[in-house]
């Protein structure tokens, strides 16, 4: 058995990480050892296993998909952008250093023997390794040295299917575009097409699959529906930030920062039915919340002058004058401080006024503080102290140190009796992702703030982990439904 199969698309955002989800989960209730793998992801949503190495939450997701826990060889290239032309390259979870385009362009083939040995190793412990391209193979002028799409699938000796997204239009010329572009050895390594995102009546676009064969001489693998699952994506073309939204007994505004991170802090309270989670980045957006999160970001001191410039800290500001929950995680905790200087440059440089609500300054530094903790909600006041003695588990990653400039109780006693954030009456943060999954948690948050409000708080306690792990059998259902499932396990036998 040949052990692979590659997921390629014809654009960005074309499902392919979902596509990736949905197959892992469907080879692992098959009884087969799964495990994914993207040699090279771009995205500032990511994740920390449980060694303290980062990766991209793409891939933790996938693998969470396949029963498995997470692990860096499942991404060993991530490139975090800093700016428009830049990112920070990390490589095998930690740190490497910061490039522009053009750099990393001509440096990117000395990461292979990376890539390789952590595919192989993959491939010796799984019994079938699914692959997700990037992008698009149809990018000629990044054919040269390609590590991800066609030149990964070469080196890997991978089968590929082609995915094309019909509701953004023309899926046919994307589909039948893309291999024309293709060299004659990258075209045949396409074993099938799949067309994703299908809005409408199949028996309409069955005439087109039929001609979409011949012009291809590929086979339609099968056409997905639109689907409605939940289940954690990436941040840069996140559809979470442009949902409607839909009013609740709770109303909690999540700061879109234009650097914001780690978005999937928020997943579990979007999902939880007394809780309306929306994004706002604007102040006409914001209206008269009951909670404000200031999220996490990758530049901590360009997206508070953002907040600054276009009125939502005034805002802001004066809805924690009049006792509104303002939370902050990570980059927004360290904006809810005193100040915040960067003198090694680790984001840019400068040094910029916090918005003043916690008693904290913080120094940017150059190394990254990344772990995986649990601990204690112990520092809670006002509202929030409803909170305390909530047990939590999460993770950190940021390159701030921040300290007290007065006395002050920390929120959280994380492992090893270590402090960890900071609350003052109706204002809190911490540097713990994934602080809200807890459901202990966000009980005892909506507990607070319906007390608040002068409501009663709804019944019942919403189960995270069931919720997310019924969203992947039900992905894994639509990929069984709408994909020939024998012809794909046919592609990866090679027969």
């Amino acid at each position: 058995m040949k052990k692979t199969i590659m997921i390629q698309g014809t654009m960005s955002n074309a499902g392919k990480s979902l596509l990736t989800a949905g197959l892992c989960r469907v080879f692992n209730q098959d009884g087969y050892s799964v495990a994914p793998f993207k040699s090279q992801n771009m995205a500032l949503n990511s994740y920390i296993t449980d060694e303290g190495f980062e990766m991209s939450r793409a891939q933790a997701v996938q693998a969470e998909a396949a029963g498995i826990p997470p692990d860096i060889l499942m991404n060993p290239i991530l490139l975090k952008p800093i700016t428009d032309m830049g990112a920070q390259v990390i490589v095998n979870g930690e740190v490497f250093r910061n490039m522009n385009a053009t750099e990393y362009f001509d440096y990117k083939k000395t990461l292979v023997p990376y890539i390789m040995r952590a595919f192989e190793t993959l491939s010796n412990r799984h019994d079938i390794v699914v692959i997700e391209g990037a992008g698009s193979p149809a990018e000629i002028n990044l054919r040269q040295n390609d590590i991800v799409n066609m030149g990964l699938a070469k080196m890997t000796n991978a089968p590929v299917l082609l995915v094309g997204d019909i509701d953004r239009g023309g899926v046919f010329a994307q589909l039948v575009g893309t291999l024309a572009l293709l060299e004659d050895e990258e075209r045949d390594r396409i074993k099938g097409l799949i067309i994703n995102k299908f809005r409408g009546d199949i028996e309409l676009l069955r005439p087109g699959l039929a001609m979409l064969e011949e012009k291809a001489g590929k086979p339609v693998v099968g056409t997905i529906p639109y689907l409605s699952v939940d289940i954690e994506d990436e941040d840069s073309l996140s559809e979470r930030f442009h949902r409607k939204w839909a009013p609740s007994v709770l109303d909690i505004a999540v700061i879109k920062f234009p650097k914001i991170s780690n978005h999937t802090d928020f997943m579990a309270l979007e999902a939880t039915d007394s809780i309306g989670l929306r994004y706002v980045s604007d102040v006409d957006m914001l209206g008269q919340p009951d909670m404000i999160i200031l999220p996490g970001t990758k530049s901590a001191i360009s997206d508070l002058k953002w907040l600054r410039e276009n009125g939502l800290e005034a805002a802001i500001l004066r809805l924690a004058s009049e006792g509104v929950i303002i939370f902050g995680i990570c980059g927004g905790y360290q904006m809810l401080g005193q100040s915040i200087k960067d003198s090694e440059k680790a984001q840019g440089g400068g040094e910029i006024n916090g918005l003043g609500l916690l008693p904290v300054v913080t120094e940017v530094c150059a190394e990254k503080t990344r772990l995986r903790t649990a601990g204690e909600v112990v520092g809670a006041t006002g509202a929030l102290s409803l909170l305390n003695s909530v047990s939590l588990a999460g993770y950190e990653i940021h390159t701030g140190v921040s300290r007290f400039v007065e006395k002050t109780a920390p929120l959280v006693i994380k492992e090893g009796n270590c402090a960890d954030g900071c609350a003052l009456g109706n204002i809190a943060g911490t540097y713990l992702h994934g602080f809200f999954d807890s459901d202990d948690c966000r009980s005892a948050l909506i507990k607070a703030l319906c007390a608040r409000k002068g409501i009663s708080t709804p019944s019942g306690v919403f189960d995270f982990s069931a919720y997310k792990n019924e969203q992947y059998n039900k992905l894994a259902d639509a990929v069984r439904e709408n994909l020939d499932m024998e012809l794909i396990y046919k592609i990866i036998r090679g027969s």
